[in-house]
């Protein structure tokens, strides 16, 4: 076997190579990522990160996140380097107080998969939604996938997710609740769909994430409504969307609960 070539004119000869080095890899998955690797590309982003600002704005759209999350995945950047470099920028660790909580829940994802194994895959308890595991489908709806669904907001997760392999992560909670609760569809199916193109996916933080959101990790079921997403969007997708007039997402919290689960209570 050929070693593989290592250098290259420009980033599309790149991305050709290795469609044609990995022609499994590209049927399952075709899109080239805007994002580029590497430690230089890593510790540029690291040192634009204002930490200071993510408690306040991590939740919005445009917010203040660090985009770090793909290099922690693949080993260029530690846990503990970031920690050290936020902590410098904001002068204390109380400041960013929030920004550590977050580096500490994927610390604490990858212990518990040291334990578990693939028993990420296994829901950790039952559902607190009054359905039974056989209520929830065990594929993945193809509109989901194909982001043609005619819901603005989930269409647009979709295809981001696919041609970059990045989501915000509110985005990435909003699309699993939508998966789980609004389609009733098994949250393994979602965690697949989402491990085939995140560039941070691992399956600790990812399945466990989606094990939260399905309330089989939680003590109840996330959900979310269209004030909600309005509010963190900007209401960007409302305005020009399809449903706009049948969304889903419209409701209360107590009424959506009552519409989506058996038993009450998810906010």
């Amino acid at each position: 076997m050929e070693p593989l070539k290592k250098q290259f004119s420009s980033r599309p000869e790149l991305a050709a190579y290795l469609q044609q080095q990995f022609p499994a890899a590209t049927e399952r998955d075709p899109e080239i990522s805007p994002w580029r690797g590497g430690l230089a590309e890593a510790l540029r982003k690291l040192a634009e990160f204002k930490p200071q600002r993510y408690a306040a704005t991590r939740n919005h759209l445009d917010g203040q996140v660090s985009g770090l999350s793909p290099y922690i995945r693949h080993g260029i950047l530690s846990l503990a380097a970031v920690k050290t470099q936020a902590v410098a920028v904001a002068g204390s660790a109380q400041v960013i107080a929030k920004f550590i909580s977050e580096l500490a829940w994927r610390d604490y994802w990858q212990r518990l998969y040291v334990q578990w194994g693939t028993g990420v895959w296994l829901d950790r308890e039952e559902y607190k939604t009054g359905w039974s595991p056989s209520d929830y489908a065990a594929e993945l709806p193809a509109d989901i996938q194909e982001g043609r669904t005619g819901l603005g907001c989930m269409d647009f997760f979709s295809r981001e997710l696919r041609s970059t392999g990045y989501l915000h992560n509110h985005a990435r909670m909003w699309l699993a609740a939508y998966v789980v609760h609004w389609r009733r569809v098994q949250w393994q199916a979602g965690a697949r769909w989402f491990l085939v193109h995140l560039l941070d996916g691992d399956a600790a933080s990812n399945n466990l994430s989606w094990q939260w959101v399905a309330s089989t990790f939680s003590h109840k079921p996330y959900i979310f409504n269209r004030e909600n997403l309005e509010k963190f969007t900007s209401g960007r997708f409302c305005q020009d969307c399809h449903s706009k007039t049948q969304c889903p997402f419209e409701a209360t919290y107590p009424d959506l609960s009552a519409r989506l689960f058996q038993i009450g209570g998810a906010a």
